[in-house]
C-alpha cells in the first residue's frame, strides 16, 4: 500500500517521507478501512515535530474516512462495504489515516450516514467530536449565552453549530478573516479579538453580566478574560487547548467569589459513554441536515509536506484534508 511516514521527529519537509508498505491485515475485533480521506488536526503537527516517536515508524493522523474492505473474527462480516469514519487512528499507536488502508478496533470505525462525503468524515474524529462534548459538558444552554473562542477554528466551527442546536444565544470570537466562517455556523455576533476589547463587547452584549459559558481553545488568553468578567457569576468554561505549553495563571479569587466553574478535557481521552453522547449528537444535526463543514485546502498523500506545513501556519481557514484515492 502507499502510505505517509516517519521515523524521527522534526520539520515536515525532513521528516515525512511517501513510499511503499506492506497492507495491514485485522486481527480478531477489528476493521480494515480502506481510506478515501485523512483529516490533518494540530496535533498530528505537534506529535510530528516534539514528542519521541512511539514506534520506530510512524503514518500519521488519527482522524480519517473510508470504506471497510476486510474484517477479523468476531466482526460481522456484514460491514464489509460499509462507510465509515475513524477516530483515534493513530491515538496511542504506530499507523494512522495517512495510508491506502488501516487497521482499527471495529467500534473506532464509525458509520458515515451517506449523505456526507469522506473529506467531511474526515474532521468528525477530533474536530466535531471535540466540539460536540464541550457543548455537551455544559448541560442544558436553551436561551443561555455561550462565548465560543475561535469561533472560526475547525473545532469552533462545530461547536457554534451544536450550541445553536440546543438553543444557546453564542457569541463567537475571531479574526477578520475568518469571522464569515462563524458567521456562517450561526454565531449571533462575532468579535474580532485582534481590534476589540472581547470582555467589554461581551458585557455589552449581556447588559454586563457576561456569558453564562465559554467553550474555549486557548486557555492561555481566556484565563485573562475570566478574571476581567467575561464570565458571569456560577458560569462554566469548558476548555480543549492552551496555546501556551506550561503552565497558565488564573484568578482564584475570581473563581471563588463568582462561583464560577472550569473543566478541562482531551478528546482522544473520553469516556466511552462521552464519546457515545456526543456521536450521538453529531448523528442528529447530520440527520437533520443542519451540519455544515469547513473544508479549508485538500492535497493528495504526496503532498503531505505542504498539508502539514498549512496547518502549521495557522492560516488556512477550515480544516485540511488529504485525499487518499
Amino acid at each position: 500500500m502507499k502510505a505517509a511516514w516517519y521515523e524521527r521527529n522534526g520539520p515536515a519537509a525532513r521528516v515525512l517521507e511517501v513510499g511503499d508498505m506492506p497492507a495491514p491485515k485485522p486481527g480478531p475485533g477489528e476493521v480494515r478501512v480502506r481510506m478515501h480521506a485523512s483529516g490533518v488536526n494540530p496535533s498530528d503537527v505537534k506529535g510530528r515535530k516534539g514528542r519521541e516517536p512511539i514506534a520506530p515508524r510512524i503514518i500519521p493522523h488519527s482522524d480519517g474516512a473510508g470504506e471497510i474492505d476486510l474484517v477479523g473474527d468476531g466482526v460481522n462480516h456484514a460491514r464489509v462495504g460499509e462507510r465509515v469514519w475513524i477516530w483515534n487512528g493513530q491515538w496511542r499507536r504506530p499507523f494512522g489515516t495517512a495510508a491506502e488502508y488501516i487497521v482499527v478496533p471495529q467500534e473506532q470505525a464509525v458509520a458515515l450516514p451517506k449523505q456526507v462525503d469522506y473529506a467531511a468524515g474526515a474532521c468528525f474524529g477530533i474536530p466535531a467530536l471535540t466540539a460536540s462534548h464541550a457543548v455537551n459538558l455544559h448541560g442544558e444552554i436553551g436561551g443561555k449565552t455561550i462565548l465560543v473562542t475561535g469561533a472560526g477554528s475547525s473545532v469552533g466551527h462545530y461547536a457554534v453549530q451544536f450550541a445553536k442546536a440546543k438553543g444557546a444565544r453564542v457569541i463567537g470570537t475571531a479574526s477578520a478573516g475568518r469571522a464569515d466562517l462563524a458567521r456562517q455556523a450561526g454565531a449571533d455576533f462575532v468579535i474580532d479579538y485582534k481590534t476589540k476589547d472581547v470582555t467589554k463587547v461581551v458585557k455589552d452584549l449581556t447588559n454586563g453580566k457576561g456569558a453564562h459559558g465559554i467553550i474555549d481553545m486557548d486557555f492561555s488568553s481566556t484565563a485573562k478574560l475570566i478574571a476581567n468578567g467575561a464570565i458571569a457569576p456560577h458560569g462554566k468554561t469548558v476548555c480543549y487547548g492552551s496555546n501556551v505549553h506550561g503552565d497558565v495563571q488564573i484568578s482564584f479569587p475570581t473563581m471563588l467569589w463568582n462561583s464560577l466553574s472550569l473543566q478541562v478535557f482531551l478528546v482522544y481521552e473520553l469516556l466511552s459513554q462521552e464519546r457515545e453522547a456526543a456521536i450521538a449528537q453529531l448523528n442528529r444535526e447530520i440527520a437533520a441536515g443542519h451540519l455544515k463543514h469547513a473544508i479549508g485546502k485538500r492535497f493528495r498523500l504526496d503532498e503531505i509536506v505542504a498539508a502539514h506545513e498549512a496547518v502549521e501556519s495557522g492560516e488556512v481557514d477550515g480544516n485540511v484534508v488529504i485525499d487518499i484515492s
